[in-house]
């Protein structure tokens, strides 16, 4: 007796493209803001959509890149401030 898993749901086409605009405004919004939380979740969207083969690459890759620099950033300005965070209001 084979057991088969059951076919699995392509998500569309329209929903690869909403992950990669969504990777994309994270990742611009993470380096101003929250690049903490932001930055992984740019760079976890984007690669999803990427793997899905989504029509908007260049702006998944944009996206995928704005998160990875939304963690450098932080990385460099906790280095530089030796262990405190900083906001764009102060």
């Amino acid at each position: 007796m084979r057991l088969t898993a059951p076919p699995r749901q392509r998500t569309g086409k329209r929903d690869t493209e909403g992950m990669a605009i969504a990777s994309f405004v994270l990742g611009l919004v993470g380096l101003v803001v929250l690049n903490l939380v932001l930055g992984p979740v740019a760079i976890a969207l984007a690669v999803v959509a990427l793997r899905r083969d989504t029509p908007r690459r260049f702006r998944a890759w944009l996206g995928l890149a704005l998160g990875v620099t939304d963690l450098l950033l932080l990385a460099v300005l906790l280095a530089v401030h030796h262990g405190t965070s900083w906001t764009a209001f102060g």
